[in-house]
């Protein structure tokens, strides 16, 4: 690689935005949030600073996702976003405008993807290519997606569920729904609303999945303290909850991303249907950690699933494998100049 062109990786998340570096690997990690002030419309911060400032900021302050359910919803915003990403691990004082390859979900359409792309050059890239996000995760999850074989990939983010069956480098069959981490959350926050009179944001909802939530009812309950605003009396107040009623909670959300892999699974020739069954189903992306997913969906399809080595990383790392191998990959990469 000669110091001439670097090359950025961006895995744009609903929920985060990680960039890889060929050679230095993971270089940011931060939440896919920008805060911009009301006045003047202008960008105050992004990423961790600007989480920091949801739900807690005045009125004239915003702190917003510009990406909802995996593609652009605010692309002016956006752009500010990745121009911010890019500066940052570049350092500001890169002369070179680096190639950079962003993961788009399954099912974006084309003019999604041609809003991602540019965006990407507005903000400074040289070149930007667009990659579907399960090709990615199996690049970065080390599945040898050019042979022969079917492979599936599920890869769960915070706003959308891809599924994919992938051979001799592309997808043979693949659906997109808009359920992930951000609807589990939203579940959980709506059943302790209505099971136990009490309110409750995000950010604790995220927290009660991640400490107590499991996809499968426990012998061994989780419980934890859950606070919040009580409906009745408006006044603060805490609960305790166990897993088994997040359990409850997160059933509906769980049923549309097992039919999306149920419907992928009945849409695949029998040849591939076979090598699945023999590989079982990788799971990628930061949401495919809830406990016990993946025998959910083993008890649910009768295949078995297991979870990639840091899945939440996938993703982001076979943007970077992509990168440094772009005549391999050619044929699952839309590019523009």
């Amino acid at each position: 690689m000669s110091i001439f062109s670097s090359k950025l990786g961006i895995d744009l998340g609903t929920a985060n935005t990680l960039v890889f570096v060929p050679g230095k690997g993971i270089v940011l990690n931060e939440p896919s949030v920008v805060a911009v002030s009301e006045v003047d419309k202008r960008v105050m911060a992004v990423g961790n600073e600007a989480k920091e400032m949801v739900g807690r900021t005045p009125d004239s302050i915003i702190a917003y996702r510009p990406m909802k359910d995996g593609v652009i919803a605010d692309y002016r915003v956006t752009e500010a976003m990745l121009r911010y990403f890019i500066d940052k691990s570049l350092g500001r004082f890169s002369l070179w405008k680096p190639e950079v390859m962003v993961s788009v979900p399954a099912g974006v359409t084309s003019t999604e993807r041609r809003a991602v792309i540019e965006a990407a050059l507005r903000a400074g890239a040289k070149n930007a290519y667009v990659v579907k996000e399960p090709i990615l995760a199996a690049i970065g999850a080390g599945i040898p997606i050019q042979e022969a074989r079917g492979h599936m990939v599920v890869d769960i983010g915070g706003g959308t569920t891809d599924v994919a069956v992938i051979s001799l480098g592309g997808i043979v069959s693949s659906t997109s729904v808009k359920v992930a981490g951000t609807k589990l959350d939203a579940a959980i926050a709506d059943h302790i609303k209505k099971n136990f009179n009490l309110a409750i944001g995000d950010h604790m909802s995220e927290i009660i999945k991640i400490q107590i939530g499991s996809a499968i009812p426990l012998d061994q309950e989780l419980a934890m303290t859950v606070k919040g605003r009580d409906f009745i009396s408006g006044l603060p107040r805490s609960t305790e909850i166990k897993t088994n009623e997040i359990v409850k909670a997160l059933a509906s959300p769980l049923r549309d991303m097992i039919k999306a892999i149920k419907d992928v699974l009945q849409e695949t020739p029998p040849e591939l249907a076979a090598d699945i069954i023999d590989q079982g189903i990788t799971m990628t992306g930061g949401s495919s950690l809830l406990r016990n997913l993946p025998e959910l969906v083993f008890r649910r399809t009768g295949v078995k699933a297991q979870l990639a080595e840091d899945p939440l990383l996938c993703v982001v790392k076979g943007t970077g494998i992509a990168l440094d191998h772009l005549d391999v990959y050619k044929k699952a990469i839309v590019s523009k100049r």
